[in-house]
């Protein structure tokens, strides 16, 4: 290769990989449906950053960045439109949910995938109370090139995560009843 083409080839190589943009997810997951089983305590939600992990079971996901306030503010929105609670939110509550999150990215037969696992810890007054562990794989494009092509599978699998989550948290409402005393239906 003559040297000039070299340095045009090196420029552009570097002038797109500058150019190249990171995709900042943001997400705000809807419930379906309000819950039919309210529980009334009030919650404390905690969360932790999101854990990525892209192909070949390696830290991170190139071009894609998801902050854990985002997160926070997806799980607890999440959380005070399904209505299952009396009240959720930073502040400490009758109950702490306490909600690590890790959001995978594969490709397979031409498509990304995109796994959210969520792991929760109810606790009350620091006494462990439930675990739960619910998992969710979206299809995503074939092709990453925009932002919405990360967001909406994302936003997507994460909203099917928690719709696991709360109606597994709704079915344990006769013990977190029983943890205070009242009962109800």
């Amino acid at each position: 290769m003559p040297f000039p083409v070299r340095i045009i080839f090196l420029l552009l190589s570097l002038w797109g990989g500058s150019t190249s943009c990171v995709h900042n997810i943001h997400v705000a997951p809807l419930p379906d449906s309000p819950s039919s089983a309210g529980i009334p305590r009030s919650l404390q939600l905690i969360t932790s950053a999101p854990s990525l992990e892209g192909a070949d079971h390696r830290p991170g996901i190139t071009l894609l960045k998801w902050s854990q306030s985002d997160l926070h503010q997806a799980i607890l929105g999440y959380l005070q439109q399904r209505g299952i609670f009396a009240s959720v939110s930073d502040e400490p509550g009758d109950l702490t949910l306490r909600v690590t999150t890790q959001l995978s990215l594969t490709s397979r037969r031409g498509l990304y995938y995109y796994q959210i696992v969520l792991q929760g810890e109810m606790s009350e007054a620091e006494r462990p109370l439930n675990s739960y562990h619910v998992e969710q794989r979206v299809a995503g494009l074939s092709v990453r090139w925009v932002t919405s092509s990360d967001r909406v599978p994302i936003e997507t699998a994460l909203r099917l995560a928690l719709e696991d989550l709360t109606g597994e948290i709704e079915k344990d409402r006769p013990r977190y009843l029983l943890a205070t005393g009242k009962s109800g239906e």
